[in-house]
């Protein structure tokens, strides 16, 4: 009974969405894991730094859609996945991929990470005190949430993906394309 009203469910939400149908059928492969917000909901503002302690802002990245990317330099699956962000960015330049190193990773190690994994496309944004990780609910790494370009997160993917596959790719333009 519940499993029925769970598909009654969904497809009356596609139903009245439909652009969240068109989006929600390409969720297949590692994009299966990316679970669509039913309301757009803007994250909560927190201070996060750039590589040399500048102090930085989610709100830099307002008009743009953001592949929002949380993730530390002593969890394999988020060193596993950052090449393949740095390949979306370049193929996808439209719209912005942030990475942010949650908790205590050393700039050092972050940058040494980088240089070793040849991440060109990327600048790393650093949340030290896990801020804004707690204020989104991001219980472990790697965790990555689609923003539309008010700021608002539509979508959230627990683990990682190969973002510059195909399926992302595709799940992200039609996202971009409102539909």
């Amino acid at each position: 009974m519940r499993n029925a009203l769970a598909v009654l469910y969904t497809a009356f939400l596609f139903g009245a969405n439909p652009a969240a149908a068109d989006v929600a059928a390409l969720l297949t492969g590692d994009m299966a894991k990316l679970v669509l917000a039913e309301t757009p909901a803007p994250i909560p503002e927190a201070g996060l730094l750039d590589m040399a302690d500048a102090p930085r802002s989610m709100a830099e990245f307002k008009g743009k859609w953001v592949v929002l990317n949380f993730w530390a330099t002593w969890c394999p699956p988020c060193r596993e996945e950052m090449p393949s962000l740095d390949r979306l960015q370049a193929a996808m330049p439209e719209l912005a991929v942030v990475p942010v190193a949650t908790g205590r990773n050393d700039v050092a190690g972050i940058e040494r990470f980088f240089a070793e994994a040849a991440i060109e496309n990327l600048e790393n944004l650093r949340d030290p005190s896990s801020e804004l990780a707690h204020a989104m609910g991001v219980m472990g790494l790697p965790v990555t949430v689609i923003l539309n370009p008010e700021g608002a997160e539509v979508g959230r993917l627990i683990g990682d993906a190969h973002w510059d596959g195909a399926e992302a790719q595709a799940v992200l333009k039609a996202l971009m394309a409102g539909g």
